[in-house]
């Protein structure tokens, strides 16, 4: 397939979005970058000039993400894939969420991505074809102690793109959730929000930071050149893993949801009636 591809990328200012941004610019594609503050891809734009257009966006904002989106595809004249990977972490047992705290992971990393897809698709339906990568997690197939309140939207995330694959496969559309396991990112750092902590939790956040830390963290811009091969594919998957973590944890936590339903078979028969 061609690579000369026309990206939209949220969050393109530090992490995976970064690096996604930098695989594709450093192979010849184009692409609308967006942050919060654009100022940090100066350096892009000095490097990469009319390849890169730089867009100021907090993807909250429903009506500047459509503007953005329409202002890319007037200027690059089509969009190929759209990547939603804007977003932070949130830290906190479910007891410690303040609703301000939780909402705001919601507006970030669910109605940020729904607002994107839904700005781009009626340019992608014209075109008969384009990629919409979400990112995810592995936070989004198994919850974790601590972050449930991260696991929530991003298991929304999840279920909104499988049926979005569904709705848009006749158009020519393609879906991808990228599904990242622990990576060298500020996604637990300066950009994570933390709640007060209850100490009645203590012992649950230290168990969290020693499985953590036997945790090999992938390297972020092998993220970007592992990126370029989904949307390269004539056949991209609806769920990749990123790093090794996914294949190395979720086979046994399946395996064990398998076993539980299994053996509550006659709980569910009865309750068919």
């Amino acid at each position: 397939m061609s690579k000369n591809k026309v990206w939209f990328v949220t969050g393109s200012s530090r992490g995976f979005g970064r690096r996604f941004v930098e695989a594709a610019l450093s192979r010849g594609d184009r692409v609308a970058a967006t942050a919060r503050d654009v100022a940090a891809l100066d350096d892009l734009v000095a490097t990469y000039g009319d390849a890169v257009l730089p867009l100021r966006l907090d993807v909250t904002d429903k009506e500047a993400v459509f503007t953005a989106v329409d202002r890319a595809k007037a200027h690059f004249g089509r969009l190929d894939v759209i990547v939603n990977n804007a977003g932070h972490g949130l830290f906190g047992t479910v007891e410690e969420l303040t609703e301000e705290a939780l909402r705001a992971q919601f507006e970030a990393n669910v109605f940020g991505a729904v607002w994107v897809t839904q700005a781009a698709l009626p340019h992608l339906r014209e075109q008969g074809s384009g990629h919409i990568v979400q990112v995810s997690s592995t936070g989004g197939l198994v919850g974790w102690p601590v972050v449930g309140g991260y696991n929530a939207s991003k298991w929304a995330l999840e279920g909104l793109s499988e049926s979005l694959a569904q709705e848009v496969a006749h158009l020519g559309i393609k879906v991808t959730l990228v599904e990242p396991g622990a990576y060298a990112t500020d996604w637990a750092g300066a950009s994570a929000v933390q709640m007060d902590a209850n100490p009645a939790y203590d012992v649950v956040r230290e168990g969290l930071a020693a499985f953590m830390s036997t945790l090999d963290l992938g390297d972020p811009a092998a993220a970007g050149a592992a990126l370029l091969k989904v949307v390269d594919s004539d056949n991209p998957p609806l769920r990749v893993f990123f790093g090794t973590q996914g294949n190395e944890l979720l086979p046994q936590i399946y395996a064990d949801r398998l076993k539980t339903w299994a053996d509550w078979e006659d709980v569910s028969v009865q309750a068919q009636g």
